[in-house]
């Protein structure tokens, strides 16, 4: 799906814009589908404007993915043994990264961005290490995968950043991969190539950038290649970092230091660098991410279903971090359940109300604290120079049904918090991506085709199993 071919006029009776409800938006797009001209206080549509039907907001980034992984949600959810953690979550899920094909992993792909338009993302990030063939050869094309989850992008209409990921080993002391890691081999060199034919193909909505998966399955010397293969490109650059105790014990005993701090006092981290979830960090590791300008994304529901922790947000928060979300493993595909569970974390965990608001700062609101920060980072997170209602960002909008659960009868100052704390569902009505409507009355245009691809590809997945 293309952007618009002409100019157009939209018209809202509220839109979020620069941290505050404004009345009366006129919103101009031109026929590359970015904005060119946002004005408040028109109280009547001009004449030829589409007029959204409800309040308005920017889309959001998911900022970590795994599409793959959405053939897998809800099918580990059972414990045979004493213990269960990530680590036995993981041998489970490789059984779908070993049999999916590149028509599957499209199908599972587009299903899930269609789920994430209908929960307020508009761009994710997809942390793509499925890059070979079952048995493990290189495919013909070595960036098959990355077109099969690009395809997926593009039934749904969804903008997408590829980060293809360095997946070179095992472990900090296993030099290779194991057998059921064979799909995701990929050396310095690869990745920057991949990365380069994704970018270079002039896709619409799609661009790209690297990733290291962790610091136990890439060695220091292919870190610093990949690095130097990247270093005078302005692209993000994303890596797993400190999501397990266990991956913290072993950093500690495999190089003497914890993973954050080894990144911190080993790699020159910029501000295209996204930690994604650095759960266990410390304050000295915190304060030293900050002083880099690099960025956390943090996937709350996923960290919740595997157990892995919850991090310190305040203290993040407070270091000048820059804060996106994901769905990661994609047990949630819902932008503002993902925020409503990164403040409930804190509120859990440190049993007081309101953690991520900012009377002091003038920021009282903990919605509109989180949101902002949330879709500011995941502007940079997805490589997005300019992200929200503002000129000449694309024309993301997300329109709310004020008429669902949870909004109906909300003062518009409150109408934020609402979303995010009052609706048991996705209070989302209509999506358009670049200008172009993709979703209305809460259903894609092409939701029905899509839906029928996804069930066939699942039942093909998951027969005999």
């Amino acid at each position: 799906m293309n952007a618009q071919s002409s100019h157009q006029i939209f018209w809202a009776p509220l839109a979020w814009i620069s941290g505050a409800w404004q009345r009366g938006v006129c919103l101009e797009v031109d026929g590359a589908g970015r904005f060119t001209c946002i004005s408040s206080g028109i109280h009547t549509a001009p004449e030829h404007a589409t007029v959204l039907r409800g309040p308005v907001l920017p889309g959001m980034v998911n900022a970590h993915s795994h599409a793959f992984q959405r053939a897998f949600a809800g099918l580990s959810e059972r414990r045979d043994s004493d213990a269960d953690d990530f680590w036995s979550w993981r041998d489970h899920m490789y059984g779908v990264a070993l049999r999916i094909t590149p028509a599957q992993m499209r199908a599972v792909a587009a299903q899930l961005y269609v789920e994430m338009l209908q929960g307020g993302y508009t761009q994710v990030c997809e942390f793509h290490y499925l890059h070979h063939a079952q048995d493990g050869a290189q495919y013909d094309d070595p960036a098959t995968m990355a077109w099969a989850v690009a395809d997926g992008a593009a039934d749904a209409g969804l903008g997408l950043t590829v980060l293809p990921v360095l997946y070179e080993r095992a472990g900090f002391d296993k030099p290779a991969l194991r057998d059921d890691q064979r799909r995701f081999a990929g050396t310095p060199d690869f990745v920057a190539d991949l990365q380069r034919s994704v970018e270079h193909a002039g896709r619409a909505l799609v661009n790209a950038g690297v990733s290291i998966h962790s610091l136990r399955a890439a060695s220091p010397h292919s870190i610093h290649a990949l690095m130097l293969r990247v270093e005078t490109h302005d692209i993000p650059v994303h890596i797993h970092v400190a999501e397990q105790m266990q991956e913290v014990r072993d950093g500690l005993s495999h190089t003497g230091q914890r993973p954050i701090e080894w990144l911190c006092n080993n790699v020159a981290m910029d501000a295209r660098w996204q930690l994604v979830h650095a759960t266990h960090a410390e304050a000295a590791e915190i304060d030293a991410v900050g002083r880099t300008g690099a960025g956390v994304v943090i996937c709350p529901s996923t960290e919740g279903n595997l157990g892995d922790g919850i991090a310190d947000l305040p203290a993040w928060l407070g270091a000048g971090v820059p804060i996106a979300i994901g769905s990661d493993s994609h047990v949630c595909r819902n932008a503002m359940e993902e925020l409503r569970w990164l403040e409930y974390g804190q509120r859990l965990k440190l049993q007081r109300r309101n953690v991520c608001a900012s009377p002091a700062t003038g920021q009282s609101a903990t919605a509109a604290r989180l949101f902002d920060a949330a879709l500011n980072a995941g502007a940079r997170a997805a490589g997005q120079t300019q992200w929200g209602l503002c000129r000449t960002a694309r024309a993301d909008m997300v329109v709310l049904d004020g008429q669902s659960p949870g909004l109906l009868g909300m003062p518009d100052t409150h109408l934020l918090d609402a979303a995010m704390f009052a609706c048991d569902n996705s209070a989302v009505r209509d999506v358009y991506v670049g200008g172009r409507q993709v979703i209305v009355n809460g259903q894609h245009l092409q939701q029905t085709p899509i839906e029928a691809q996804f069930e066939s590809a699942m039942q093909s997945l998951w027969q005999g199993h």
